[in-house]
């Protein structure tokens, strides 16, 4: 009968549907054994606490976990409750995997979101004193964002194998302007960090490792260390981010010196980074512009660089603009620098620079007077993926930004840099801290997309975090930090917060409990 015949062709397709399933299954337990006895021999083979192993990450020397059994495939299951274990935060990280291109889940949407009725208390305030909702947040610490100064390390490197002092200087210049590039459309707010925490980063492959900790928390502080793992430099600093909310937008002042440091020309450079703005958080279409004076020091040759990134300005001609000149100790002008922070940066002659700037000036004031001033009309600015800079005859490129993945709107606007940052393997579990960001339960479930938890985790963490310093007060107790000693910076004197040293040596005990 026809019943029989489409029962009979249902079960079928079932088994094919199961033989399916079996391959795949199979297929991928393969590959996760595979991989995973790959980085286990590397464990294995790490001769230090300190060797490199893995593609990103130290791990310690000695026995892996659960060394005979490779791990099983299965559904990550976002974990529940408050306080939730530290297995529990591994069951939703990947088992073992190459550097991701993605977000475990997309970024939810802000549309149904009343910003006002959230901020309207806060006009004039600093934000850093203030709860605000998950809502606002990228699933990254403070810490984390700090660490994407390292995307362009190479120019570091570039800087070190340069004989001449002011070629170094273009380099170490572009540095300092690429490490703010990462904020393009970055309209979220990390995470602000727990006092205690801690963030560690190794790449092998772009050849530094790094370490930061929040010292402080108010006024919140966070301190960095940074090193070649050819001991070709040191970069550091402190950073107090101070927030303020002015109606229509939110200011960050990064308050804060930044120190590199060259050993092989026994150089140091110091520099502080332009305030940051984010516009039309109540209305209309975000975006962001930079803006001040930042000046790079070497405090050997007395030579600087003096840069403006410029504010947008009434038409937005000015958008993302960045430009200066190097200067020798009698201030004579030796090169100019210009470009945009989201683009790229070129280095020119002064003379031909000004004779540029000329022209244009020259050319905009006779438009301007074709036109007429009654009729002319705002300009619209040009789309964020064309290349906007003209290029001066004679100019040398200096850097220009890595592109961003074709995923990243999905992503929190994320670089490819930034998508690595939280991926937590099972090879740096034995290895990194308790205090590290990666292992925060609100950070975590909101990577998942586990908005609710992740809210309720926040306001459980910060409440614990209320309580220990309540605590501390009643008992006279003072926090002491783990891995970084306030003091002066060597260079300038400035008050600064300068690494300990130590955290290398894997010896983590008496570890504060802050998560």
């Amino acid at each position: 009968s026809s019943w029989r015949l489409w029962c009979l062709v249902w079960h079928l397709k079932l088994e094919q549907e199961l033989e399916k399933n079996k391959a795949l299954t199979e297929a991928l337990q393969i590959l996760a054994t595979e991989r995973y006895d790959t980085s286990l021999s590397r464990v294995r083979k790490s001769p230090t606490p300190s060797a490199l192993t893995g593609d990103f990450y130290d791990a310690e020397s000695g026995e892996a976990p659960c060394a005979d059994t490779p791990p099983q495939l299965g559904t990550l299951h976002p974990f529940s409750g408050m306080g939730a274990s530290l297995c529990s935060l591994k069951a939703l990280c990947p088992v073992l995997s190459s550097p991701r291109s993605s977000l475990p889940a997309p970024m939810f949407s802000r549309n149904d979101i009343s910003v006002w009725s959230i901020l309207k208390k806060c006009i004039g305030m600093e934000l850093s004193k203030i709860a605000m909702p998950v809502m606002f947040n990228e699933p990254l610490s403070f810490l984390q964002r700090l660490a994407e100064y390292m995307e362009h390390t190479y120019l570091l490197q570039q800087a070190n194998t340069s004989t001449d002092s002011v070629e170094r200087m273009k380099c170490v210049a572009a540095f300092a302007v690429s490490a703010v590039a990462s904020q393009w459309e970055r309209t979220g707010k990390p995470f602000n960090p727990l006092l205690g925490e801690t963030y560690e980063l190794i790449r092998e492959d772009l050849g530094f490792r790094w370490v930061s900790e929040q010292v402080s928390h108010h006024p919140p502080v966070s301190a960095f260390h940074a090193e070649g793992l050819k001991e070709d430099f040191l970069f550091h600093g402190s950073i107090y981010p101070k927030l303020k909310f002015w109606g229509k937008s939110v200011e960050a002042e990064p308050k804060g010196v930044i120190t590199l440091e060259l050993p092989k020309h026994n150089e140091a450079y110091t520099w502080t980074n332009p305030t940051c703005c984010v516009h039309n958080i109540i209305v209309g279409q975000l975006w962001i512009e930079q803006y001040g004076q930042v000046e790079v020091i070497n405090h050997k040759t007395g030579e600087r660089c003096s840069l403006t990134f410029k504010p947008c300005g009434l038409f937005g001609k000015e958008l993302h603009k960045v430009e200066g000149y190097i200067l020798d100790k009698s201030k004579k002008k030796l090169c100019a620098i210009y470009g945009k922070w989201t683009e790229c940066l070129y280095a020119v002659d002064p003379a031909a620079f000004e004779a540029h700037r000329k022209a244009d000036k020259k050319s905009a004031e006779e438009k301007k007077t074709k036109q007429g001033s009654a009729d002319e009309e705002p300009e619209e600015l040009p789309p964020p993926d064309a290349e906007t800079v003209q290029v001066i005859p004679g100019s040398e490129l200096i850097w220009r930004i890595a592109p961003r993945p074709d995923n990243s709107a999905q992503f929190y606007a994320f670089s490819t840099f930034a998508m690595q940052l939280n991926e937590l393997e099972r090879a740096m579990e034995e290895s990194i801290p308790s205090t590290d960001c990666r292992l925060r339960p609100d950070i975590r479930a909101m990577e998942v997309g586990d908005i609710d938890l992740s809210s309720g985790e926040k306001k459980r963490l910060e409440e614990k975090q209320r309580l220990a310093r309540k605590n501390r007060s009643k008992s006279s107790e003072e926090w002491k930090t783990k891995w970084f000693a306030q003091g002066p910076n060597p260079h300038n004197k400035a008050q600064d917060w300068l690494f300990s040293k130590g955290y290398w040596e894997r010896n983590y005990n008496q570890l504060p409990n802050i998560y």
